[in-house]
């Protein structure tokens, strides 16, 4: 992972840090939508500072969610004392999820949102929290309409904190979030067009573990039918280039099912499959 310096003065940078904390004690109660990546983990972790048990950080129990990002969010949760709990969401139930089209985010988003409102409901909770920050804003991201549609608010946006910000309270804070790997869902691995399959995200997150074990840190798997292709961190690429390693992606690759094994010459980038939107 390419290192995100934080370039504002720290006494901006605490002074972000207090109104994002004042936001979030006037709130008196959230439901935190946790993933167990750095934004969600420091807010998590913000919002039990500011509220203690009166904020519950909640993560989706889903096929698409990796399950070493379920165990990460849990150990994160256990370690710093967080309220933590998970709930089952149904996106694979819905045929314009499955369908994988340029909306496939807002359909997953609007059903975790939806889960989230009811439970703020049973549990006379006003404030629902998600962890985007500024940065993310400007990215291709129909989630964050989701968001808006069940008015579910956004603290690291109100506050003006950055990814590179939100980085630098997580380190000082003694995070050991603060420089994890970007991370996604498993259907973002899928191109558009081709349908959502739980068979498909347990292949990828299958493929994911093993590259995982092989020491690598920032990579993706991208799922092209009877094609897979991997994207390595370009820092990491090098490494992946060697014969041995070549073999060692074709065997795992072939046992899950894959017929082509490539590897992406221009390395990991983060929403790559983007690119034909």
């Amino acid at each position: 992972m390419k290192t995100v310096i934080y370039t504002e003065g720290m006494d901006a940078l605490e002074a972000r840090e207090s109104q994002l904390l004042s936001a979030l004690r006037e709130m008196r109660a959230v439901l935190v939508a946790y993933s167990g990546g750095a934004d969600s983990a420091y807010l998590a972790w913000a919002a039990h500072r500011a509220l203690g048990e009166n904020a519950t950080a909640i993560t989706a129990d889903s096929p698409s969610f990796p399950e070493s990002h379920k165990r990460d969010a849990q150990e994160f949760a256990r370690a710093h004392g967080l309220r933590h709990e998970f709930i089952e969401t149904r996106e694979f139930e819905n045929p314009d999820y499955l369908k994988n089209d340029r909306d496939r985010c807002f359909h997953c988003k609007d059903e975790l949102f939806a889960r989230l409102d009811d439970l703020a409901g049973e549990r006379g909770i006003e404030n629902v929290i998600y962890g985007v920050n500024v940065d993310d804003l400007g990215d291709y991201r129909p989630g964050q309409r989701a968001a808006k549609l069940h008015q579910v608010k956004a603290p690291l946006v109100d506050a003006g904190l950055t990814k590179a910000a939100i980085r630098e309270l997580s380190r000082r804070a003694g995070l050991e979030t603060w420089d994890r790997p970007a991370s996604a869902c498993l259907s973002s691995r899928i191109p558009y067009g081709t349908p959502v399959t739980i068979h498909n995200v347990k292949t990828v997150d299958r493929g994911e573990d093993a590259i995982r074990a092989l020491g690598f840190r920032q990579f993706r798997v991208r799922f092209h039918g009877e094609v897979v292709r991997i994207e390595i961190a370009p820092e990491e690429l090098e490494r992946a280039l060697s014969a041995e390693m070549a073999r060692q992606f074709t065997a795992i690759f072939k046992r899950l099912g894959f017929h082509y094994v490539t590897l992406d010459l221009e390395g990991y980038r983060q929403g790559s499959l983007n690119a034909v939107l």
